[in-house]
């Protein structure tokens, strides 16, 4: 009996202990493509042997179908209640052990934060253990500064790891494993060239080195270091015949004649990532596995090598894609844009990387709660600035000071203003935080408007917060009234303002990588790196650099 027909016997027989012994073939067949994602691009078969196993067990007596079904591990039917947040683990007993795996070609994206947010919040959930595997086994693809920045994106997303496991240092365990997969049958060495064997798989035929002995592989084993890349393999066996050619004996290690950047030329010989991840997995005694549904084929791959050792296989829980509008997720295509200049960095705010994204002031809350959100359903998930905006804001209007800047700035002189008006404007830092005190603006009549804000109505009224009520005649600023009660009345719009004493130069970097310029409030020279405050009117920004009595902000939203 073969896989599929073992996983529809089962599902049939709880069917019918549903159903007093009747199993419902369309039942069965949803239940499988629900649990078993990796069928449904066989749909035909799988609905064609659900029919022929359904119509052999509804003929079986209830007592049969009952010692069965307990024979293949029982059914108790639970109770179902809606989960808030993240589903429970399946197939959870004793201690939970997780792995966040990236590979170091650059830093950590958004997309990568799906499945580090996730496995922290299992650890905190079942008290269990996260371990960070950094899965370096292709010298190709490493860049050496990405060791270090993914660590402190983790830290910036609150991801905290118990152990740390850098595959290049494990390379000799690799290679003991391998021998040991030769020594069992369960591999072998292929010398065929790339489309030689690819046409033999194709044809789900074998290859001409598959029957040859333990003594003849291992001797070709020990030669592998000393041969030219391309020329020799080392193949797991799998299903010569398998529905899907990709997982018909797949490659376990090859060479490669480049240098790593952090081992340098000590290996020529390196294992493929379906073969490293097993075996490390089973000696970190890693028990759930969290990865995207396009590794499918890899974990039924990855079944094979468990079952040639006969180790225990992880739970494999496969989520759906994420997919980001108008954001770069491509390391290769940012790492591309960055050599030709495109890009100023990682942390360019076009990008779709962790610290681009924390330059502009999201915080790493928004980002968790973004993820645990979406979750690990299999269907695929496109996400939205505006559904980062706004989970981002209900962080930061607690969080944000107030402070004035204009763009485009034109200083105007109001005339007529009474001297008892003149003086110091105080405004709250926070208005829902008073014991965060005021700021103080000086307003001596002369004040920097934003240029889109002047009127060329003559009966149109202005309020500049706090202060005055003008009007423009013939392009120069009248004193109109003092209060706000005159201003509703006069339907004004209401714009913030800056002083002419004591501006502050003030660059806005937005997230097209486009620059504004201005002038902002002298009280900002108080705000530190990296503060997130709000420009009323305009929006959030980070403070990015303070330099020369000029100030840099990276904008985040509205």
């Amino acid at each position: 009996m073969d896989k599929l027909e073992e996983i529809i016997r089962k599902y049939a027989l709880i069917n019918a202990a549903k159903h007093g012994g009747q199993a419902q073939p369309g039942a069965v067949i949803g239940m499988i493509m629900s649990k078993h994602p990796e069928y449904r691009q066989d749909a035909g078969q799988v609905s064609k042997t659900a029919g022929q196993i359904v119509s052999t067990i509804n003929k079986m007596p209830l007592d049969a179908q009952s010692k069965e079904l307990e024979q293949l591990g029982g059914y108790q039917e639970k109770k179902v209640e809606k989960v808030k947040g993240l589903a429970d683990l399946p197939e959870v007993d004793g201690e939970v052990v997780l792995r966040f795996a990236p590979n170091p070609s650059g830093p950590l994206h958004i997309g990568h934060a799906r499945a580090a947010v996730l496995n922290q919040e299992y650890r905190k959930r079942y008290g269990g253990k996260l371990i960070l595997r950094v899965e370096d086994t292709d010298p190709r693809r490493v860049d050496p500064e990405a060791y270090q920045m993914i660590d402190e994106d983790l830290h910036w997303m609150g991801v905290e790891w118990d152990e740390k496991v850098i595959q290049s240092d494990r390379m000799e365990i690799y290679y003991q494993h391998a021998q040991d997969l030769i020594k069992q049958g369960g591999a072998y060495m292929c010398t065929c060239p790339g489309d030689v064997f690819k046409e033999l798989k194709d044809s789900s035929r074998a290859c001409p080195h598959r029957d040859a002995s333990v003594e003849e592989n291992l001797a070709l084993w020990e030669k592998m270091p000393e041969t030219e890349e391309g020329k020799m393999v080392l193949r797991v066996k799998t299903d010569i015949k398998h529905k899907n050619p990709a997982i018909r004996d797949w490659v376990a290690m090859r060479v490669v004649d480049d240098a790593h950047p952090r081992v340098g030329s000590k290996y020529k010989v390196y294992p493929m990532m379906n073969f490293s991840v097993s075996v490390d997995d089973h000696l970190l005694g890693v028990t759930h596995v969290l990865r995207g549904k396009d590794h499918l084929a890899n974990s039924e791959k990855q079944e094979y090598l468990y079952q040639h050792m006969g180790w225990e296989v992880p739970q494999f829980i496969h989520y759906g894609r994420l997919k980001m509008d108008d954001v770069r997720l491509s390391t290769s295509q940012a790492r591309r844009g960055i050599e030709e200049g495109t890009y100023s960095g990682w942390d360019d705010p076009r990008l779709g990387t962790i610290r681009a994204i924390a330059r502009r002031g999201i915080q790493s809350e928004a980002i968790k709660e973004l993820m645990l959100e979406i979750g690990v359903k299999i269907a695929d998930s496109t996400v939205t600035w505006k559904k980062i905006y706004g989970l981002n804001r209900a962080f930061l209007e607690e969080k944000a000071n107030r402070y004035f800047m204009v763009e485009n700035p034109q200083l105007v002189e109001i005339k007529g203003v009474p001297e008892k008006l003149l003086g110091t404007v105080e405004r709250p830092l926070h208005p829902d935080h008073l014991d965060r005190g005021m700021r103080k603006l000086d307003f001596n009549g002369n004040v920097y408007l934003d240029g889109d804000d002047i009127p060329s109505n003559p009966d149109e009224v202005l309020r500049l917060m706090d202060a005055v009520n003008i009007t423009f005649q013939d392009g120069k600023a009248q004193y109109h009234s003092e209060g706000i009660d005159e201003a509703r009345e006069a339907k004004a719009k209401i714009v913030q303002w800056v002083p002419k004493l004591g501006r502050i130069e003030t660059e806005l970097v937005m997230p097209d990588a486009s620059t504004v310029t201005g002038f902002a409030e002298q009280s900002l020279s108080a705000v530190q790196v990296d503060d997130v405050v709000q420009l009323e009117r305009i929006g959030f920004a980070r403070l990015d650099q303070a330099e020369d009595g000029k100030l840099r902000f990276y904008y985040a939203h509205k």
